[in-house]
């Protein structure tokens, strides 16, 4: 072969041994400055890695506000990097978490990671609505006319008369009595008021909580209504549930996640669903879905249809 060699064009000969020359200079250079370990990755590729490596998920878990956290209190509570970006974000384009239910609505967030953090959220009281600044009172006269129902709510005595004059003291409203009760499915603003410690604030908050349910079919439901007094379901009772029933197979992704049962994720859970596997025929089809747990199932059997 070395005479094969001596036949090439010079020329030719001449290109073959630069090449070769460059080969061997370029495996002495790194034969001398390489660190000989190839299982160690170089300083870009650790750079890199540093940069995904999220921080230790602490072993107990601690209460937190989402929105005064920083990065590193959020990833602390075992938050992926993307879930903490999306915080940043909406924080930074003026978002407001101004209760629990609001860092549900956090894209990507899973039921799993939202359930094992809910009873650590935290929310500060400058970020609550305004308007629950004063839940119980209103503006009429000055008697302090309380939204709790002890006043009438018109601002008038029972007979009347007008309550802000100062010769006239304010009497009570027509509240019931121990062991007098209403139906929760049937019952209007009206009616709540007569509850003792029910004024139009709260009367008002459980008509509209009924109204995106679809309606009530278990008292328990008030108690996810914030700051209800919980006397109240001493004066209550179910009565007729009648509630207004989702067809899971026809609405849309946004539709389905006005309710209060159906986050973002189980939205478009369903509606994948659909487009992958065809009609949903039944909900517990939905149980082999990882966004529905089997407690998320049974709140919501009442309300859907197909």
């Amino acid at each position: 072969m070395l005479r094969e060699f001596f036949y090439i064009n010079k020329s030719d000969r001449r290109i073959i041994i630069a090449l070769l020359a460059v080969i061997v200079v370029a495996l002495a250079v790194v034969h001398i400055f390489g660190n000989g370990d190839d299982s160690k990755p170089t300083a870009a590729v650790q750079a890199n890695d540093d940069a995904e490596e999220a921080v230790p998920v602490a072993d107990t878990l601690f209460a937190f506000d989402p929105n005064t956290a920083d990065s590193t209190t959020l990833l602390r509570l075992g938050l992926p990097r993307r879930i903490v970006t999306n915080l940043l974000r909406y924080r930074r384009a003026g978002g407001v978490f101004s209760e629990k239910q609001d860092f549900a609505r956090l894209y990507d967030l899973t039921v799993g990671q939202y359930q094992r953090l809910e009873p650590y959220i935290q929310i500060a009281p400058e970020f609550r609505p305004a308007s629950t600044l004063y839940p119980r009172q209103t503006r009429h006269g000055d008697y302090g006319h309380y939204d709790s129902g002890r006043y009438d709510e018109a601002g008038s005595n029972a007979d009347g008369s007008n309550a802000d004059s100062a010769a006239v003291a304010p009497r009570y409203s027509n509240k019931l009595q121990p062991g007098e009760t209403i139906a929760l499915c049937d019952a209007d603003t009206t009616m709540l008021r007569r509850i003792p410690g029910i004024g139009s604030y709260y009367a008002r908050r459980i008509v509209e909580y009924g109204e995106r349910l679809g309606g009530y079919v278990s008292l328990q439901q008030l108690s996810e209504i914030d700051d209800i007094p919980p006397q109240a379901a001493d004066y209550l009772t179910l009565g007729e549930p009648h509630p207004r029933q989702l067809n899971l197979n026809t609405l849309s992704l946004n539709e389905l996640k006005r309710h209060p049962y159906i986050n973002y994720y189980q939205a478009r859970a369903i509606v994948d669903y659909r487009r992958q596997h065809g009609a949903i025929r039944s909900l517990d089809q939905l149980s082999l879905l990882p966004d529905f747990t089997a407690d998320a199932i049974e709140r919501l059997r009442p309300y859907v249809t197909f």
